[in-house]
């Protein structure tokens, strides 16, 4: 009956955590243009959904098709200097025809641009990979020893 408890629970906490992430209803994404060292939009990006209302320049607006987009002008293979290099961060109207977040150059209002698409709340803020999923493993692994250290504890 005790090892069954065990078993059971082991099992639920193996299927919670293998569930899919669930975000909000509502998406937003970041809202902000710089140009060179001028303004807060520029990489890294070190604001969080909490300094949104603080920085002037920057906003995190609602987006209804929940796709957010960063584009990265100038600042080509011959570029001495980041002065020419600007950065907007931004919702799009429609992502990839794939549904797949990506980066890549592009043509974007007549200029040739780097171009980058993500789905979800506020994930154009990232400097690196857009997404960066949290692996269920080390979840799973600390799971199991407090469950086993709370099993044995209890009835062994």
């Amino acid at each position: 009956m005790k090892a069954s408890v065990f078993i059971i629970t082991v099992i639920f906490v193996i299927i919670a955590s293998n569930a899919p992430q669930i975000d909000a209803l509502l998406r937003r994404c970041y809202q902000c243009r710089s140009r060179g060292e001028l303004g807060s939009c520029k990489d890294p990006f070190g604001f969080n959904a909490t300094d949104v209302e603080r920085e002037p320049g920057l906003a995190a607006i609602p987006c209804a098709s929940g796709w957010c987009g960063k584009v990265i002008e100038g600042g080509g293979t011959y570029a001495l200097d980041d002065y020419d290099l600007a950065i907007q961060r931004m919702c799009v109207q429609r992502g990839p025809d794939d549904n797949m977040d990506r980066c890549a150059d592009t043509i974007y209002n007549h200029k040739k641009v780097f171009m980058c698409f993500c789905q979800g709340d506020l994930c154009n803020g990232a400097t690196g990979r857009w997404i960066q999923h949290q692996q269920p493993l080390p979840k799973l692994t600390m799971a199991f020893i407090v469950l086993y250290k709370l099993y044995s504890n209890l009835y062994l």
